[in-house]
């Protein structure tokens, strides 16, 4: 590719407010927080600032309400260089908020998150529908399931007939309906969102998750039409199954973890950009899983993503031999 890639993000916009705690207090408990503070967030604008912080040509598309967090939650992605003039803001509605409790101890930290949509779910297929005559100017499409159903169906079905790849990450879990399914290039669920949306077990032995639990769960979703699956699986890399093989991609550790929102998103994006570029499969997991790493090394959602040079250092001083790190020279 001799262009920086066009991503073309439809999702959520979410302000977190984010109480870090020592201890998470059981039910009729109360304990003192170490620290407060708020971070713009929402898994579509956190994947779409991830693409614009590695050089992709990336245009948002949601929905916000006409209240201060609608306005905070524009800031950030229009900084970055994001096309966000066309996110649309409903009048009377609450923008989307994210209540995240942060635990942390020595060397860990752990997220609890529960997030109220407000304006992402009035988002309309009719606000959406001008990019039906520009969709096939997008390299990719990225979609996630904090928008209405109706909308994602919408947008991969032009993608698809333009011949856009779309990648759809499945979070939240939820079970998803077959007519989306069959749209989709790249499915990038979690473990638990594999076996929500297909009904499977997916279990442990001694050496990881059980091989012919993820060969079911991705046999049940390429029957629906999935072209490929990438199973995420948090410290433990990430696994690309395949029919006759599973490919792992181990997790880039970070001598200290500080906060993992994000850390999918920002492995998603990442992903995104790397494929668009034309990576293979395996090339653009490993960039996604070195700029993964430094996201879950810092606080906060869009805070903690980093730029293309932040990550191709990392690469770098892990002395990754992958590829030719100059294939992503067109991100610059």
């Amino acid at each position: 590719m001799q262009r920086k890639p066009r991503i073309f993000v439809v999702g959520s916009f979410v302000m977190d407010v984010i109480a870090t705690t020592e201890r998470v207090p059981p039910s009729g408990q109360t304990v003192y927080g170490k620290e407060f503070h708020m971070a713009p967030g929402g898994k579509g604008a956190n994947q779409a600032l991830q693409c614009a912080r590695l050089g992709a040509d990336v245009t948002m598309m949601g929905c916000v309400g006409d209240d201060l967090f609608g306005e905070m939650l524009l800031e950030t992605p229009r900084a970055a260089g994001v096309d966000v003039s066309r996110v649309v803001v409903h009048k009377g509605v609450t923008s989307g908020v994210g209540h995240v409790t942060l635990e942390v101890t020595e060397h860990t930290a752990q997220n609890r998150i529960v997030v109220i949509p407000g304006a992402n779910r009035t988002l309309t297929v009719d606000e959406v529908a001008w990019v039906k005559d520009e969709i096939g100017t997008y390299d990719m499409v990225l979609l996630q399931l904090e928008v209405p159903l109706e909308v994602n169906r919408a947008v991969a079905s032009w993608a698809k007939e333009a011949g856009v790849p779309v990648m759809l990450n499945p979070a939240p879990a939820t079970e998803l309906d077959d007519e989306l399914l069959s749209l989709v290039t790249y499915l990038t669920p979690n473990e638990q969102e594999a076996s929500m949306e297909t009904h499977l077990p997916l279990g442990t032995d001694e050496q990881g998750l059980k091989k012919d639990d993820l060969q079911k769960i991705a046999a049940a979703l390429w029957s629906k039409g999935v072209e490929n699956v990438i199973i995420t699986l948090g410290g433990s890399g990430s696994a690309v199954v395949e029919a006759d093989r599973i490919r792992y991609i181990p997790c880039v550790r970070m001598p200290h973890v500080a906060d993992p929102t994000a850390a999918g998103d920002s492995f998603v994006g990442a992903l995104s950009v790397g494929l668009s570029v034309g990576l293979s499969q395996e090339q653009a997991l490993a960039f996604a899983s070195h700029t993964a790493a430094i996201t879950v090394s810092r606080m906060g959602a869009m805070p903690s993503l980093p730029t293309l040079e932040e990550v191709l250092t990392l690469m770098r001083e892990r002395r990754y031999q992958g590829f030719d790190l100059s294939l992503l020279d067109v991100l610059k």
